[in-house]
């Protein structure tokens, strides 16, 4: 599924289309919705840039077993285990 995001709201929000992204994926992931390694995906970031950007806006990580789960999975799915 794709959701388009108008120039106009991009222009009224004053932000880049990697910064809107990044707001999606921090409120999904605070909200639990997402996973780390999800959220990291939605926002184009690497998990531990993610996490810096999370830190930054003191949210924090809630990370349990089914993120762990996800992530070896994710691994798994690149070729890195």
């Amino acid at each position: 599924m794709s959701v388009i995001i108008s120039d106009e709201i991009l222009a009224a929000t004053r932000m880049t289309e990697a910064e809107m992204k990044q707001e999606i994926a921090l409120m999904l992931f605070q909200k639990e919705k997402l996973t780390l390694a999800q959220a990291s995906r939605l926002a184009l970031m690497n998990s531990i840039s993610f996490q810096h950007l999370l830190a930054s806006r003191q949210i924090p990580v809630h990370y349990d077993i089914e993120d762990f789960e996800q992530d070896i999975k994710n691994l798994r799915e690149m070729g890195r285990l």
